[in-house]
């Protein structure tokens, strides 16, 4: 149940009630009976960690999608720079029996 905080009009008494969605709002000051009025507060939720993304949980160990996705990219670079410097392989001598 969400924890909602109400202020007095009158008196400036704040106080803090656990209602339902479905209870009315409270309208009078538990202090001085006075009007009160809903206070806006931000939520009692933390976000901690490396971020929110589907990548966290749907593979284990895998920190950030754009980090792997970099490193393939670097890979099938590095693989292209190496055939192009790299002089072509020489045919295996064939190996027929002479008899």
């Amino acid at each position: 149940m969400p924890l909602y905080e109400y202020q007095c009009d009158a008196c400036g008494f704040r106080f803090e009630v656990i209602q339902r969605f479905s209870d009315a709002p409270i309208e009078s000051c538990q202090s001085c009976g006075g009007p009160v009025r809903k206070l806006l507060s931000s939520p009692a939720i933390q976000f901690k960690g490396s971020g929110w993304y589907i990548t966290d949980y749907a593979r284990k160990g895998v920190k950030d999608a754009g980090a792997e996705a970099d490193s393939a990219e670097k890979k099938a670079k590095a693989e292209a720079s190496s055939a192009k410097t790299e002089p072509a392989p020489k045919p295996a001598p064939s190996s027929s029996s002479r008899d």
